[in-house]
């Protein structure tokens, strides 16, 4: 049989449970088959395992229990209030534990996240997996079990309180972008559409049905899986459709969506491999156009891509795939989830979030060096000389003359990167996971995700101003 010989330690945590109304201990569980989900909600590969864990609590519904140990990385993550707001914006509808302390981690034996556990009927742990790929190999794994203990499972569905999302006009905002006559363009990422706004923040145009899917079509058909970066060249509107995996094109004059690249899969591609031939996006994050090229943040494999306009073919461009902070010439260099894109002359700049850096490539040169960042785990919130200075997970950029302003995400800051100086400074404070900046009409326009805001900032005095989005 397939068994465990070791009991599984308890589920008990200081920090308390979300996405249900009660605790729960292995001894609740015996007759279910558990999966525990050891992650933390900036992962971009915790992220990816997500649909995994969804289409195994379907298929097994009667008889598996998916708890989340929320493990966190960053400081900010160790918060009941933004692991809330992070199952909301994926969407997860199971028991997550606060394992702020580590104690389950420890306990466990976990490595690396995401890391899966699966626990038999008896309170046995059964075996543990990191990384992706969860479904094909633990789905053999529940069916044998679900075969062997069918006598004693316990096939009654359990009932968790799950959150449920209050209605807002936006719902976890991220990246935006303007065109010549000024509007501006919104990811409006969990509600699954891009927004056309005026800078009064009047919606002109709505791109998307605002169902999750993955169909091309006019606005109100198309469908997007969580949009962020775009890029505009034209008539011609470029959206990175990160869990979609794929880069969507918007005939703005037609007001059509297609597909120019991706199919929905994750594509993985390392070091020397596939360097001469198209590749898909893994989790694109941002966009940038420079001349015939379009620049692509792959979030998802620690890349930045580039896609050839004329052919709408992608390509690598930067990094080995392996997740470091490594400076070096095109393949030979490193990321760590980039996630923001922003351009200074021939200098493309990336918000490098899990590794807190911010890092330039030389598109001419290729070569990727790191003006602001230490490494995977040196974050914080330190400000000065960018030998001591330090963000925690930033996600946007943007040059305004010679500076760099950031959005140093986990700390809810908008910071300045004094390339002259080599000096940073905090702009402003008080938002809600910042995600993307935008220099439009003398202010720094601000997407503040977790609180489903957009703000103008004033770069003199950091005062925020919130632009109300009407319809």
């Amino acid at each position: 049989m397939l068994t465990g010989r070791v009991n599984a330690p308890d589920l008990r945590t200081a920090h308390g449970w979300l996405n249900t109304n009660r605790e729960l201990t292995i001894k609740d569980l015996r007759g279910k088959i558990v999966l525990l989900d050891f992650w933390t909600f900036g992962c971009i590969n915790c992220q990816h395992i997500v649909p995994d864990l969804k289409r195994l609590e379907e298929e097994f519904n009667d008889v598996l229990v998916v708890i989340g140990v929320h493990s966190a990385k960053f400081d900010a993550e160790k918060q009941n209030e933004t692991i809330k707001q992070a199952i909301l914006k994926f969407g997860i509808e199971h028991p997550v534990l606060n394992d702020a302390d580590y104690k389950l981690w420890d306990q466990y034996g976990i490595k690396a996240w995401p890391t899966i556990v699966l626990i038999d009927p008896h309170g046995k742990v059964v075996g543990q997996h990191a990384g992706e790929g969860v479904y094909d190999r633990v789905q053999p794994y529940i069916q044998r079990l679900k075969a062997e203990f069918k006598d004693e499972l316990n096939y009654e569905p359990v009932d968790f309180h799950v959150e449920r999302r209050e209605t807002s006009v936006l719902f976890f905002p991220s990246k935006l972008i303007s065109d010549p006559e000024g509007n501006i363009y919104l990811s409006d990422s969990g509600h699954n559409r891009i927004l056309k706004l005026n800078q009064q923040g009047l919606i002109l145009e709505t791109i998307g049905s605002g169902e999750q899917g993955f169909s091309d079509g006019n606005y109100s058909n198309a469908t997007f899986y969580e949009p962020h970066g775009m890029a505009l060249r034209g008539d011609m509107l470029y959206i990175a459709d990160a869990k979609n995996n794929a880069i969507r094109k918007v005939d703005l004059k037609h007001k059509m969506v297609t597909t120019i690249a991706g199919n929905g899969e994750l594509d993985y591609y390392f070091m020397d491999e596939r360097t001469q031939e198209p590749v898909n996006p893994n989790s694109p994050w941002d966009l940038l156009i420079y001349g015939e090229s379009m620049f692509i943040a792959s979030a998802g494999n620690h890349q930045v891509l580039r896609m050839d306009l004329n052919t709408e073919k992608v390509y690598r461009f930067a990094g080995s795939g392996r997740e470091a902070l490594a400076d070096g010439r095109w393949l030979e260099s490193a990321f760590n989830q980039p996630s923001g894109l922003a351009i200074n002359g021939n200098v493309l700049y990336v918000a490098d979030a899990e590794a807190s850096a911010i890092r330039t490539i030389n598109i001419d040169t290729g070569m990727v060096l790191t003006p602001l960042g230490q490494g995977l785990f040196d974050f914080g919130d330190i400000d000065g000389h960018v030998d001591d200075a330090l963000l925690q997970h930033c996600v946007g950029v943007e040059i305004i003359d010679s500076d760099v302003y950031i959005a140093d995400t986990y700390n809810g800051k908008i910071k300045v990167l004094d390339l002259s100086r080599n000096r940073v400074r905090t702009l402003t404070s008080g938002l809600h996971e910042p995600n993307d900046l935008l220099f439009l009409n003398g202010k720094l326009w601000v997407t503040s995700t977790n609180s489903h805001q957009l703000f103008k900032v004033d770069l003199n005095t950091g005062e925020k101003e919130e632009v109300l989005i009407v319809s």
